[in-house]
């Protein structure tokens, strides 16, 4: 049996929404499937889906207060007044900032951009900023992905005669900032679509502005809104899946050098976002001023591009050495902690710039949310970000005890953060007690949620390039996870440090492979002829012009007991197999080399009382029992869900030849005529007349002196006068040396079939309670 890592969610679709699955559409039973999952559920609805159109967009006017935001934009630019596009600091920020300033450039505006640092401002408009604008001659503010919870520095706004139009998308929280004008779709009960990121809602916002669709903006919507984490169904859907195409044919000196930079070339997918262009654009804010991220996207100099380009790259590289010395010091942390419900970390000197990815990287280790802060000595204050597990809520349970936080923001999954310093073990002590109280302990795994299981016929080119239409892939609309049940052909360890897995899945003439990266450790814990169940994506495998379809494995587990076969090895190493399960019992008559032998495992030997051997996960059997029922009982009393057979036999009674019952009266006639035989003298004249070994001698004279039949006495066998009349099976050393060889026949000399039905037939516990302790998840 083989846990899996995380708990698996299939997918499910109810009988109201499979009307359309027979009609004459050529998409493939499983792609149907899978768009009724996305909630479509008519023909219409899938073209629509796999083939997004601009013209379903929205109308941005049923914003709420756009019309009075655009007027007073308008009236702004006519007058000449100075306009303030003040951003954030992350991809979607500067994005955003970008698609807003280029768009009242090109209306003519005088205006400009402000990005707060992280370090000396923190998140959000703060009034110094906003006194600045002021003795600048600002006389229009208009934030963007950011402040929607900016209640007092609207408050300053007014006062200092400034119009404030937010543009933003983060949770509202109860007190609105008394703004001139509040652009949010969770605001906005006319408006349609609610989870646009904030660059989405900015280019809404241009769009009223300019008057027409500006399509050579989408590429900036692209970055924002595929960073940012938002659901990528619906608008977001629309606006990535054609701010994609621009992106690949972008004409952004700064982009095309960035994407140098990051070794991307031809046409961009989602990935590309996530994993290359939205870090370094990151990376900047969270090392220092964003600014430089927003003058790359605005730059027409070609030099000054590939100069840009080049610095943000290197401050990604720096980030990433950054996070992994936090990420280091922040683990030893939380190992000298007691295990609570939540984690929360705090030090003094830590980048505030790049705790939500250390906190990211402590929920995906410890399976609990992460709160992630960098302590100001001076302040006595304590700032940074949160992480969450899907299970659990954090931005409404923060919103609990907001009281607690200086300033606090962010969705469910995410936050942000400042509080006192004398709070952190207050907010930590109700969170701990929070989790507690909403949570069970299979709600602290993470999640891996499965669109289909799927059998190896139906895996070919064509489903793959069919499930591509329906990227792009994210938030909501995830790529699909595909769950396969079957018995390997073939499994090996690959890379130089025999760190990922190559697993070959046969059926009929088919052969699928599924490529586990990090996965190599699984090797040693899975057994001959066993059926695995994988999840994964499906992808294709391109090698020297050959192309294959192939499972990307993300988790494994194996749903039945197993046996483990190391029989004939003189020296086996049992560390390998000791993770993934907790308690190891080690049964043998001898001591145990060290390295064999972890914290958790108890060594037993036959003769252990049975009562006292407790239960345990794994089983390793190192000698042969002399008795099968025995062995049977203490394997029931063990009830291991895997069992490793580690047997060595050097002198085998099943290999040596049994005296039969014509030999022992052959020898015994020649006794009966001779009286006595001297062994010292004849034992080779003997061994050469019957062609014996000299132990088959031995063991006849040893089961004659048993049965009392002759005195042996400094290796002279001699008759006894009058033995009383008995038969070879009375012989305890008959018997055994019959039952040794049975023993070793059944457990030592059988092929691997046989060993697990024997231990098959022997358990008793399967239907108990034991291994449904042990499911690792249920269809």
């Amino acid at each position: 049996m083989l846990q899996s890592k995380s708990n698996w969610k299939f997918k499910t679709i109810s009988n109201e929404t499979t009307q359309w699955m027979d009609d004459s559409s050529n998409l493939s039973p499983v792609m149907k499937e899978l768009l009724i999952q996305r909630g479509i559920s008519t023909i219409q609805e899938a073209q629509d889906f796999i083939s997004p159109k601009l013209e379903n967009l929205f109308d941005p006017r049923s914003f709420q207060a756009i019309e009075k935001a655009s007027t007073r934009v308008h009236t702004a630019i006519e007058q000449q007044e100075k306009i303030l596009v003040y951003g954030d600091y992350d991809a979607d920020g500067v994005s955003s900032t970008t698609v807003l300033l280029k768009t009242l450039r090109e209306l003519g505006a005088n205006c400009d951009y402000y990005i707060p640092n992280r370090f000396t401002e923190g998140y959000g408009p703060n009034e110094a900023a906003f006194q600045q604008a002021f003795e600048d001659g600002y006389s229009v503010i208009i934030t963007v992905d950011t402040g929607i919870a900016s209640v007092y520095e609207a408050e300053v706004a007014k006062q200092l005669g400034i119009d404030l139009i937010i543009t933003d998308h983060h949770e509202p929280q109860e007190e609105l900032p008394d703004a001139y004008a509040i652009l949010h779709p969770k605001l906005s009960p006319e408006y349609p679509f609610k989870e646009l990121a904030g660059v989405g809602v900015a280019f809404k916002f241009s769009q009223h502005l300019l008057g027409y669709f500006p399509e050579h903006l989408l590429d900036l919507v692209a970055i924002g809104t595929v960073a940012d984490l938002v659901p990528l169904i619906d608008e977001n859907r629309i606006l990535t899946y054609y701010g994609l195409r621009k992106l690949s044919d972008t004409k952004r000196l700064g982009l095309k050098a960035l994407m140098s930079q990051c070794k991307i070339e031809g046409a961009i997918n989602e990935q590309d976002i996530g994993f290359l262009i939205g870090p370094r654009l990151n990376a900047v804010g969270r090392l220092q001023d964003a600014d430089l991220a927003v003058q790359l996207l605005l730059t027409e100099d070609q030099a000054e591009a590939e100069e840009l380009a080049e610095v943000v790259n290197e401050l990604n590289q720096e980030r990433q050495q950054i996070v992994a010395s936090i990420v280091k010091e922040a683990e030893a942390m939380v190992d000298l902690q007691d295990h609570h419900s939540v984690i929360v970390v705090a030090k003094s000197g830590w980048n505030e710039g790049v705790l939500g990815i250390v906190a990211s990287r402590l929920v995906k280790k410890y399976d609990r949310p992460a709160i992630v802060l960098a302590i100001n000595e001076e302040k006595q204050t304590a700032k940074g970000s949160a992480r969450s597990i899907p299970a659990f809520d954090l931005f409404q349970n923060c919103m609990k005890m907001r009281s607690y936080f200086t300033h606090f923001g962010g969705h469910s999954q995410a936050a942000g953060m400042t509080l006192p310093l004398d709070h952190v073990g207050k907010i930590e002590q109700e969170l701990n007690q929070l989790i507690k109280d909403q949570l069970t302990a299979d709600d602290f795994k993470q999640e891996i949620a499965i669109s289909k299981t799927i059998c190896v016929p139906e895996i070919n080119e064509e489903l793959v390039s069919e499930i591509d239409q329906l990227a792009p892939f994210g938030m909501a609309n995830p790529k699909p996870i595909f769950h396969l049940k079957h018995t390997p052909s073939d499994i090996r360890q690959l890379g130089s440090m025999k760190n990922h897995l190559k697993i070959h899945f046969k059926e009929n003439d088919k052969v699928i492979e599924g490529i586990g990266f990090g996965m190599g450790d699984l090797y040693h814990r899975i057994s001959p002829q066993t059926e695995v169940s994988v999840v994964g994506e499906l992808g294709i495998n391109e090698w020297n012009g050959i192309k294959k379809p192939q499972l990307v494995l993300q988790d494994m587990s194996i749903n039945e007991w197993q046996l483990f076969d190391h029989r004939g090895k003189k020296q086996f190493d049992a560390a390998p197999y000791f993770s993934n399960h907790e308690r190891h019992v080690l049964l043998s008559n001898k001591e145990i080399e060290e390295k064999n032998v972890s914290e958790t495992m108890k060594q037993i030997t036959y003769h252990t009382p049975l009562e006292t051997i407790e239960r345990a996960d794994v089983l390793y059997i190192y000698d042969l029992p002399t008795n099968l029922a025995h062995l049977k009982e203490i394997i029931n009393q063990v009830q291991p869900v895997n069992i490793h057979v580690c047997f060595y036999v050097e002198n085998s009674s099943y290999l040596s030849p049994m005296p039969t019952r014509d030999d022992f009266k052959w020898f015994y006639a020649l006794l009966y005529k001779r009286k006595q035989i001297d062994l010292n003298t004849e034992l080779q004249l003997i061994m050469d007349a019957k062609g014996w070994k000299k132990d088959q001698v031995v063991f006849i004279s040893k089961v004659f002196f048993e049965l009392e039949f002759v005195k042996i006495e400094n290796g002279v066998i001699q008759l006894n006068s009058a033995p009383v009349k008995k038969d070879l099976q009375e012989s305890n050393l008959y018997q055994e040396r019959i039952n040794k060889a049975h023993i070793e026949k059944t457990l030592y000399y059988s092929t691997y079939q046989e060993l697990y039905n024997w231990f098959q037939s022997t358990i008793t516990y399967m239907d108990s309670e034991r291994l449904k302790e042990e499911l690792t998840y249920g269809l």
